[in-house]
């Protein structure tokens, strides 16, 4: 009887990649992936180690799988990603159950380890990139594309190039085909990821070639929408804004981890931008393409961050109104630079300030959304709500993290469908409307 493997991934979408990745390799090995987690007799984690919040998220994942092995002692317990790279031997010290420790850089063996019974591989966190077939997690209409691994940046605060390697991007051609297959397939979608999608190429073709990686794609004839993500602010050149603007499938967002704006916090941050930067490259974004949704991230609580460059940041959101904003308590990470900084911020003050900010900008989202009312928007079909009521998304929403369209209409429409919708209302971060 073939074995059966089940996947419970955190974290963020190129962690989802890679499970993709492994589930196809496995099923080549003849190990069959599952949806169902009683069916496995294999549970792969792939865990994530970005925050506090994130690693405690993972842990628990790997009590889940222990407590479905002690219930079936036969299962084989698989712990993957970030969390496996960075406390490898902790984990195994801590949890006996976990049969097998893969880092981030020996995904690509995953077959191999398991059949040949190695408890523990973690070595060279800058292996390359294999290519390798996918096996879709995602619904059938989107998929997420990962164009590089690894980061060649060192942000004060993240600890991922320690655990990911340096940034090794993928040839645009093993991009284009993979796109093409997926898209012949039945997905409309993709969305573009790596840690740092805007350095794209750099390694590899010494410059930058996320515009010209948006032209090939743009042609391929059975894809409907392109969706950028991860572009660090310094890398938003004229010729990429060009790029979007001119692409008509590459919808008319970007997500830019931003971070901050105040200047001395971002050099603390090690972040190679400024306020007048990043206020540039919005202008820049929106001289150019009116319509631009601008996604960001940014934290707050930073070591030695005072309430007034708080109060600068809840300022610069109200002035700039950007589409759709991640806030975050500021997490010290250990081996971080950041973790070892004087004026570090009690938990309390950044769930404080945290609140605060979120407030700003449910107000200013509310208000955003609102000008949409009585406008028509394109929209994909997620899933049916209940008789007559549909989820959707609009190019403002990225999957799994922005808003989405609720649609009203007596047709009977299908997930990944593609359809025009009047907008008659609005929530804080959604909204509502009627299929023309």
């Amino acid at each position: 009887m073939n074995k059966k493997v089940y996947f419970l991934t955190l974290g963020c979408d190129k962690n989802t990649v890679d499970s993709e990745n492994m589930s196809y390799i496995l099923d080549e090995a003849g190990i069959e992936s599952v949806y169902d987690i009683d069916e496995a007799d294999i549970i792969v984690v792939n865990t994530c180690a970005f925050i506090n919040d994130a690693k405690e998220q993972s842990v628990e994942a790997i009590m889940q799988a222990v407590s479905e092995k002690i219930s079936n002692p036969e299962i084989k317990i698989v712990v993957t990603g970030c969390l496996a790279q960075r406390y490898s031997a902790e984990l195994l010290e801590e949890i006996p159950e976990i049969d097998h420790i893969i880092g981030t850089g020996q995904i690509y063996n995953i077959d191999k380890i398991i059949l040949s019974g190695e408890k523990c591989s973690t070595e060279n966190i800058n292996s390359p990139i294999e290519e390798t077939g996918r096996i879709l997690s995602t619904p059938e209409h989107y998929a997420y594309v990962k164009i590089a691994e690894g980061c060649n940046k060192r942000c004060s605060y993240c600890i991922i190039p320690k655990l990911r390697g340096k940034q090794r991007s993928r040839s645009m051609e093993d991009i284009v085909y993979e796109v093409t297959q997926i898209a012949d397939g039945g997905v409309k979608e993709i969305i573009l990821v790596a840690q740092d999608t805007g350095e794209y190429g750099v390694d590899l073709y010494g410059e930058r070639k996320l515009p010209e990686l948006l032209r090939e794609l743009n042609k391929i004839d059975s894809l409907r929408w392109i969706r950028l993500m991860y572009v660090y602010p310094e890398t938003v050149s004229d010729e990429l804004i060009l790029s979007i603007k001119e692409c008509e499938k590459v919808l008319n967002y970007i997500d830019i981890p931003l971070q901050h704006i105040n200047d001395r916090i971002l050099r603390l941050m090690n972040r190679h931008i400024t306020k007048d930067g990043i206020i540039d490259i919005i202008n820049r974004l929106r001289n150019a393409i009116p319509d631009i949704a601008i996604r960001s991230t940014f934290i707050t609580g930073f070591p030695t961050e005072t309430e007034l460059e708080t109060d600068e940041l809840a300022e610069f959101f109200r002035e700039y109104r950007l589409d759709r904003v991640g806030v975050f308590p500021y997490s010290a990470e250990e081996g971080t630079p950041a973790a070892k900084m004087q004026g570090q911020i009690d938990d309390d003050e950044k769930m404080r300030r945290y609140e605060y900010l979120m407030g700003v900008l449910e107000q200013i989202s509310d208000n955003k959304l609102e000008e949409r009312i009585d406008t028509t928007m394109q929209v994909i079909i997620e899933d049916k709500e209940n008789d007559g009521v549909y989820s959707a998304r609009s190019y403002l929403d990225c999957p799994e993290i922005d808003g989405c369209v609720y649609v009203y209409t007596d047709n009977v429409l299908h997930s990944g469908d593609i359809v025009d919708v009047i907008i008659e209302d609005s929530m804080e971060y959604d909204l509502i409307g009627r299929l023309v």
